[in-house]
């Protein structure tokens, strides 16, 4: 199975979300999945489940869009990885949820290799400091790492956000997940120094493993 992976800078978040609407219809059972590697210049995302409310901060220079997504609000700005997942669930084999299983340990594997431990928490989708020494008390919970998907006819798009060395101030603008006081967290405010290429790679070579291992 050939996943192609396209690094595509820094792009505009409502032409990428475009883009990839217009690439999951126009597919078809031959298209080959793509795997989008991108940062984003400042935005607020919200999505179907979300509360326009826990935007709490607006900012003048940060827009909100309004996406298909599943979740809550997030936030996407430089210095944060996003990956989106451009599949054929059905070809792969895999169910929305193993999708998303497979997605949460892809990234648990990635801050594992710089250090980090890292989990799940039950009702809160994303990825979590976890206790561990030689990290304050203040970052363990903290959130660093955001996923949301949508699927249609079998195909998913959107994708996952991994805080490498973000505004952690704009997060501090939302309720992240819907929840209040839930703090977020960036690799380098961890400690990591290593630079996003480096993180890049590390996590697109844990994602290819999840998906090709259905």
């Amino acid at each position: 199975m050939t996943i192609i992976v396209k690094h595509l800078g820094v792009a505009d978040y409502a032409l990428t979300y475009e883009a990839m609407r217009v690439f999951t219809a126009q597919r078809t059972s031959e298209t080959p999945d793509e795997i989008w590697v991108l940062e984003h210049p400042p935005v607020f995302t919200l999505g179907l489940a979300g509360d326009a409310g826990n935007l709490h901060s607006p900012s003048n220079d940060i827009p909100l869009v309004q996406v298909d997504r599943g979740g809550e609000i997030t936030y996407h700005g430089p210095g944060q990885i996003v990956v989106y997942l451009l599949l054929d669930l059905r070809r792969l084999g895999i169910f929305v949820k193993e999708l998303v299983s497979r997605i949460e340990q892809s990234l648990i594997d990635t801050l594992a290799d710089f250090g980090i431990q890292a989990e799940r928490r039950p009702g809160a989708p994303g990825i979590y400091v976890s206790e561990q020494a030689g990290i304050p008390s203040e970052w363990i919970g903290a959130k660093v790492a955001a996923l949301g998907l949508k699927v249609s006819k079998s195909c998913s798009y959107h994708g996952l956000a991994l805080n490498v060395a973000t505004d952690l101030e704009a997060f501090a603008r939302i309720h992240p997940c819907g929840y209040e006081g839930l703090k977020t967290v960036d690799m380098q405010t961890l400690g990591i120094k290593d630079n996003m290429d480096i993180i890049s790679q590390t996590l697109i070579g844990h994602l290819q493993k999840q998906l090709i291992s259905s």
